[in-house]
């Protein structure tokens, strides 16, 4: 399954899990070193609901939970 909405064309994205060392300044210690950042991905929050399309047609569709709320589609 493509993890891609089929209103909104939202995609899951890249981005990093950031490992620190160290005591902050803040808090007395002299900052903090990165020392691993890890590849991770955002996926987006589908959810497989039947739409019913202009045409009058009812299709099953993956959907983004934001393009729900927001009341983009209407529900069959």
């Amino acid at each position: 399954m493509a993890r891609i909405c089929a209103i909104t064309g939202k995609r899951p994205t890249t981005g990093s899990i950031i490992h620190r060392k160290g005591q902050s300044k803040k808090s007395g210690g002299i900052g903090t070193h990165v020392t691993k950042a890890t590849r991770r991905k955002f996926r987006p929050n589908l959810q497989r609901i039947k739409v019913r399309l202009p045409s009058g047609q009812v299709k099953r569709l993956w959907v983004s939970v934001k393009a729900i709320k927001a009341g983009l589609v209407e529900k069959a």
